[in-house]
């Protein structure tokens, strides 16, 4: 029988809890993953993993080790409408990329490229923490929705890695108001324009 309730040491704790959710939801995705099944993988009771990260939710976040709360940031960002949420989208991440925490967020796309894993986890985050919670916010048709989600996801991956990993020129330096008016309307057309 594994152990339940308090482990001793609370970093400890965290580690081990963090440790069973990144397995859990790298194996069996967010939903397919549960707080019980994560908290019996640590040895901890159930109601340890909710004191210690609160919901499902906040729980996946931290195991991702995210440099800022993405999932407050896109929220945000829809609640001011699907109208120019393209250039609003580019211009807040690489803003973000543009402070402190973008070297975290580089690290972070670095290890999905190189680690099947990682890349399970980050996937699982971009579909079910993001682009769900974004796209269902606005009044797009449900079965185009995942497709939409799709391009606008590969247009900002393509431009972060173009812009912060691989740096290429002109792109790397240039002025993030002006990638944004550039790019903005891209990922506008992909929320909003026919697909076929």
């Amino acid at each position: 029988m594994p152990r339940t309730g308090r482990r001793p040491g609370n970093q400890d704790t965290r580690e081990a809890i963090l440790s069973s959710a990144r397995k859990a939801f790298s194996e069996k995705g967010f939903d397919g993953a549960s707080i019980r099944s994560i908290a019996t993988g640590a040895g901890v009771d159930p109601a340890l993993v909710h004191h210690y990260f609160g919901t499902k939710d906040q729980l996946f976040t931290a195991t991702l080790e995210l440099p800022v709360d993405v999932v407050k940031v896109m929220t945000g960002l829809a609640a001011d409408g699907l109208d120019g949420f393209g250039e609003r989208l580019v211009r807040t991440i690489l803003g973000v990329w543009d402070s402190p925490a973008g070297s975290a967020a580089a690290a972070l796309v670095r290890s999905a490229v190189a680690h099947e894993w990682t890349a399970r986890l980050m996937r699982e985050f971009l579909l079910t923490q993001i682009l769900r919670r974004v796209l269902g916010s606005f009044d797009i048709d449900p079965a185009e929705a995942p497709t939409r989600a799709n391009l606008v996801a590969s247009q900002m991956i393509g431009l972060l890695l173009m812009r912060y990993i691989i740096k290429l020129e002109p792109l790397a330096h240039m002025d993030p108001e002006d990638v944004a008016r550039m790019v903005g309307p891209t990922i506008q057309r992909y929320l909003t324009e026919p697909l076929k």
